[in-house]
């Protein structure tokens, strides 16, 4: 009875990690002959474990990856240009703390997606705060902010972000109403925070879609100089996709 009022009052204290394993204990008849010190420590390690793991899945929750990538299960196979070193390096994560941006660019199919979500995927494994949004979405998110007079606001949200991913960069061209505040945003983000983009069009090309220069100049000042670019090729995945999942008979 007083281990199940204890149990109650880890409950009360929000220790549910250490209350989970202090019931799962009770069962074992051989539990009473550990030292003390060695079940506090096994409730304090299952604490910590929870705690990781529910921190874990808000942060994947908030991120909302577009797949259900890993940087364990990456595809160096493929004749796409892909460095298995620089991928390795990259998957510690490093880069994200020492506020450094990533450029994924190539033809539609080739992974570029797929390779930002296992990063996104990997920085929240490293307790760190990630978003994964498309281009158009998040100019259309700035410019229902500015519209509502929230603009400041949802900046300063996005800076804080640890990682920002940025999907489908200049597929088309950028309203003119837009440019001004994707620049607001880059700027807010350079040197402070990193950034994930992934394009079809070469960085060379990218001024083409934004038709105020100076603007575009701007961007790629402050986005560029500290960016990994990493340039994939080949022919596109995605019809392989089943036949390399296929599950073996």
């Amino acid at each position: 009875m007083l281990i199940q009022d204890t149990i109650e009052k880890l409950r009360e204290l929000k220790l549910l990690g250490a209350a989970d394993e202090l019931e799962r204990q009770l069962p074992n008849p051989t539990i009473g002959n550990l030292p003390f010190e060695a079940r506090l420590a096994s409730l304090i390690d299952h604490e910590i474990t929870y705690r990781q793991n529910k921190k874990l899945t808000i942060l994947l929750r908030n991120a909302r990856l577009k797949l259900n990538a890993c940087v364990e299960e990456i595809d160096y196979s493929q004749a796409r240009d892909l460095n298995k070193s620089l991928m390795l390096s990259l998957a510690g994560v490093d880069w994200v703390r020492q506020r450094t941006n990533l450029v994924f660019c190539g033809p539609t199919g080739t992974g570029k997606t797929w390779l930002a979500c296992a990063l996104g995927n990997q920085a929240c494994r490293q307790g760190l705060s990630v978003l994964f949004t498309r281009l158009p979405f998040l100019l259309e998110d700035l410019l229902s902010a500015r519209a509502t007079g929230a603009l400041r606001k949802k900046i300063t949200q996005l800076q804080k972000l640890d990682l920002l991913i940025i999907d489908d960069w200049c597929l088309e061209p950028i309203a003119p109403k837009a440019q001004a505040d994707l620049l607001e945003l880059i700027e807010a983000r350079a040197g402070t925070r990193s950034t994930i983009i992934t394009s079809q069009i070469p960085m060379d090309q990218w001024h083409d879609f934004i038709n105020n220069k100076t603007i575009a100049d701007a961007i790629l000042d402050r986005f560029v100089h500290s960016a990994h670019y990493l340039k994939l090729r080949g022919e596109s995945m995605r019809g392989n996709a089943g036949k390399l999942r296929k599950p073996k008979r």
